[in-house]
């Protein structure tokens, strides 16, 4: 990808192959973890939502696909790039090293492509924050920022109390906030990075700011629920003071969330390692589950999207065709096409299941007991619409543009007045 380019006369940037208008006002892009459509609309309907009404109404109120697979790493960093993970590398939260034949989380900046928006930005001379709930999307948001108090910050609200100006650009997180650090496993753990936000505007006004949540409460509440509304309700508030001051705020998701159990209440897993193992012998193939990641109290590492290494695929392909509750099953080089991926980066096999399955390894090495709830969790095609709504109005019609999420930044500083 070529470099960034500044045209400081005609105050545009462009960066991953795509143009930019630079900011004439803070601009506020926003990826709510797990928000499917309806979350919002629900709370709206309750009448808990006034600042969401009055933006569907009479901002801009799209949807957009995200990219699949429907996992938080991909999303976040095709929105903050504006490419799809073929360009930007990332294709799950989790995967097997080609390099090293290990599996490792896909959190380390090494495996990061392309420069994010946010370095371009900042030698445009534009101020950045960026918020995260979970740690794990920190240093890839953050790459190539240099880290400055009042000029870039980039920081999570579970490790806010360890924020330093050498690491993140900023100390003293919590008691600017004025906020404990969160209990991971909680609400609060988004709320902080939104009361964060708010506070950043206030005291510094940055000009690019970018907000990303957790999943949380998605996975354990479905749209209208009363803990669901009180969340959108909660959002809603801050995204007002955002408003408030002056912000063009655009909201998307990096995916979506449906319900994934059966009649008995229990997740209704398709487990891949156990048929493979009985189709091949025992670990002559390999499952991986890219939504694996260190949070899996709340999905127990099951999801929609999966990945399978093995000698011979055609066979396990046909076979895995035939059964319910498969949605699709594609080749390397099929997958890489048809949803834009790394094809190096991908198994043999790649595996999406329906809208309410999910896929797992072997049954006995998942631990469902965090499981507190019925299952709802995401990764295939059937989570791939989200809402991209803004609270200004589009310049001109949508049309029939295919929208992405990761168009959020060129909404939000190209397309609305």
């Amino acid at each position: 990808m070529a470099p960034d380019s500044i045209n400081t006369i005609g105050g545009e940037i462009t960066v991953n192959g795509r143009t930019y208008k630079l900011p004439k006002q803070p601009t506020v892009v926003v990826c709510i973890d797990g928000s499917e459509p309806g979350y919002i609309e629900e709370t709206v309907k309750a009448g808990r939502a006034p600042w969401f009404a009055k933006v569907m109404k009479e901002g801009t109120n799209l949807l957009a696909d995200c990219v699949v697979p429907s996992f938080t790493n991909p999303n976040n960093l095709s929105i903050v790039t504006g490419r799809p993970p073929a360009v930007h590398g990332i294709s799950g939260n989790y995967f097997l090293d080609p390099e090293t034949g290990k599996e490792v989380m896909m959190n380390d900046p090494k495996f990061l492509r392309i420069e994010t928006l946010f370095p371009s930005f900042q030698r445009a001379g534009c101020r950045i924050a960026v918020v995260t709930a979970k740690d794990k999307l920190r240093g890839l948001l953050g790459k190539d920022l240099k880290l400055a108090a009042g000029k870039a910050c980039s920081f999570s609200s579970e490790k806010s109390d360890k924020a330093s100006l050498a690491e993140n650009g900023i100390e003293g997180v919590n008691a600017l906030v004025g906020m404990p650090v969160p209990d991971v496993y909680s609400a609060g753990l988004s709320e902080f990075v939104f009361a964060a936000g708010v506070k950043l505007m206030e005291r510094d006004r940055p000009e690019i700011m970018y907000l990303s949540t957790t999943d949380y409460i998605q996975h354990k509440h479905a749209p209208g629920t009363p803990v669901a509304n009180d969340f959108y309700a909660m959002m809603d508030g801050y995204m007002a003071k955002l408003d408030a001051l002056g912000c063009t705020i655009v909201l998307t998701a990096d995916h979506g969330m449906n319900a994934k159990f059966g009649k008995d209440g229990q997740p209704d897993v398709i487990y891949l390692q156990d048929l493979f193992d009985g189709w091949l012998g025992k670990d002559k193939a390999k499952v991986i589950l890219p939504i694996t990641d260190p949070y899996v109290v709340h999905h127990g590492a099951l999801g929609s999207y999966a990945v399978v290494y093995c000698a011979d695929p055609a066979p396990q392909i046909a076979k895995l065709k035939a059964m319910e509750g498969i949605e699709a099953v594609l080749t390397k080089a099929e997958a890489a096409a048809r949803f834009e991926l790394p094809p190096e980066r991908l198994g043999d096999i790649v595996v999406v299941s329906t809208k309410h399955k999910v896929l797992g390894t072997s049954a006995a090495k998942h631990d469902l007991s965090g499981l507190t709830e019925p299952l709802r969790s995401h990764g295939g095609i059937s989570e791939q619409r989200v809402p991209l709504i803004c609270n200004r109005k589009m310049t001109a019609p949508a049309g029939s543009h295919r929208w992405r999420n990761f168009d959020a930044f060129d909404l939000a500083l190209n397309l609305v007045a």
